[in-house]
């Protein structure tokens, strides 16, 4: 398989792992991710992947009912853990070398966050498992994902979503939404379109680093963008 990057950093939402279940992480949903991940490796793709915790308990929401902000955050950077821990398992199961990286120090279940360390993996062609965020509260996992992208100077950022693209509106609630293929970052933060955290896009774009936004649910859809094929919106300069 002739791909188009050689290290990309692929953001998986912590609900797209549920599949078909309410909460939590769906076996079948993960096998299929673990597969897809199998045959971009084996291509000879150097891949990081942060995972969102949402599937188990996302910040923002438990701060908007009244708990501490701070503890929020520490409690949803946890749930990334979890996600991230139980994605390198099923990697594992299905021969792929992979080790979790945390911004948290949890030394018991997986390795603290370190740069070379961290660049030494990829080099040796394993997936690196970014989990617990920056290690900081008020930061998404967008923002962290472009972060740890810009520190191991990834080539681009995929992002997987629940839509197959950037839209002018919330597709599912606006029939008349837009759909761009192509959208610029300061278009992304000046029409402050909610594909992605702003502060990320930001960064993205000073690290120039272009974003693809596509839909988990098309087959073999990471393979396909890879390969710079498959339905998506790219966001750059």
């Amino acid at each position: 398989m002739k791909t188009k990057y050689k290290r990309v950093l692929l953001k998986l939402s912590g609900e797209g792992l549920m599949g078909d279940e309410k909460f939590g992480i769906s076996p079948k949903e993960l096998q299929t991710l673990a597969l897809q991940i199998k045959d971009i490796v084996s291509s000879g793709v150097e891949l990081c992947v942060v995972v969102g915790g949402g599937n188990i308990f996302r910040g923002a929401k438990g701060a908007a009912k009244g708990m501490n902000r701070t503890v929020a955050d520490q409690v949803g950077m946890l749930a990334t853990l979890m996600n991230a821990l139980c994605l390198q398992n099923a990697l594992e199961e299905n021969g792929v070398s992979a080790r979790v990286s945390s911004g948290l120090s949890v030394p018991q279940v997986c390795e603290n966050y370190m740069y070379r360390k961290a660049m030494r993996h990829l080099e040796k062609k394993r997936v690196v498992i970014f989990a617990g965020g920056t290690g900081n509260p008020y930061f998404t996992t967008d923002t962290g994902a472009v972060l740890r992208a810009s520190e191991m100077q990834c080539d681009v950022v995929l992002k997987s979503t629940q839509v197959d693209g950037v839209y002018s509106a919330d597709p599912k609630t606006d029939a008349k939404a837009v759909r761009y293929d192509e959208i610029s970052y300061d278009d992304v933060i000046g029409k402050q379109l909610k594909v992605m955290d702003l502060t990320a896009v930001a960064l993205a774009k000073e690290n120039n680093i272009p974003i693809i936004v596509f839909s988990q649910h098309e087959k073999d859809s990471l393979k396909k963008i890879v390969q710079g094929k498959g339905h998506y919106t790219i966001i750059k300069k």
